[in-house]
């Protein structure tokens, strides 16, 4: 059962709204496969803030990862937060925190909500984000949030439902680079391995990874056969007018 919590005082909830139909077109490293950044046109002084929409259109299907696809596919409650460079949530070559080993094994947004919040407590974060999930896939969910210059990174992700403890998301993506924010940037989400589980279907029961593995992108089946990493879908933020 998917659960959903938020952080009080000081984190920022932002409802979401989703609609499932199927995308038009079939990572979360954005040095590695975002695509660059469209940046506004030069001003004399860019805004403080700025106002993005993030559409998660979910993309994996039987047609696009065949082997194994199950039959209950969905993707769990978005969670992240925007954060500056002091802040890492996840990222790969590293050990997943408890919030990221429950995001990805069971789809809880607590408790990496509340490290979310510790962040922002340390004044590292800025921002909760809490978003819907796709229920079934493919599908899309739609999330907005605002930023602001000195919080310029965000980082968000879902679980690939049903899994052992596979996951989607982004982590420390730039919106606002050398003065001037993005007006659009897609990223093509490839699977991540949490490393905590040890299971190798989307079946598989619980078997809990002793010691746990650093977090690593997947390249095998089902997901990626052959070492053929097909994404499950993309994140596109866009800046909303102001």
């Amino acid at each position: 059962m998917l659960l959903f919590a938020g952080w009080a005082a000081t984190a920022l909830f932002i409802a979401a709204c989703s609609t499932t139909q199927s995308p038009n077109a079939p990572s979360p490293l954005p040095t590695e496969t975002a695509t660059p950044a469209s940046p506004s046109p030069p001003t004399a002084a860019a805004p403080t803030t700025a106002r993005y929409r993030v559409t998660f259109q979910a993309t994996w299907s039987g047609t696009t990862h065949p082997v194994d696809f199950p039959s209950n596919a969905h993707l769990s409650p978005l969670v992240g937060g925007t954060h500056n460079a002091s802040a890492t949530f996840w990222s790969e070559g590293t050990l997943a925190s408890t919030g990221i080993k429950d995001m990805s094994e069971r789809g809880r947004t607590t408790p990496l909500d509340q490290e979310v919040g510790a962040a922002i407590a340390a004044g590292t974060a800025e921002h909760l984000l809490l978003g819907g999930g796709i229920e079934t896939s493919p599908g899309l969910v739609s999330l907005e949030f605002e930023m602001s210059q000195i919080y310029p990174l965000v980082t968000l992700v879902s679980m690939i439902a049903p899994s052992p403890d596979w996951f989607v998301g982004v982590s420390r993506l730039p919106l606002f680079e050398n003065g001037r924010w993005a007006d659009e940037r897609r990223v093509d989400l490839v699977p991540w391995d949490a490393g905590t589980d040890s299971g190798l279907t989307f079946a598989s029961p619980d078997l809990v990874t002793t010691p746990p593995q650093p977090i690593s992108r997947i390249v095998t089946a089902p997901l990626s056969p052959g070492g053929r990493v097909t994404p499950l879908g993309t994140f596109t933020f866009v800046r909303l007018p102001s």
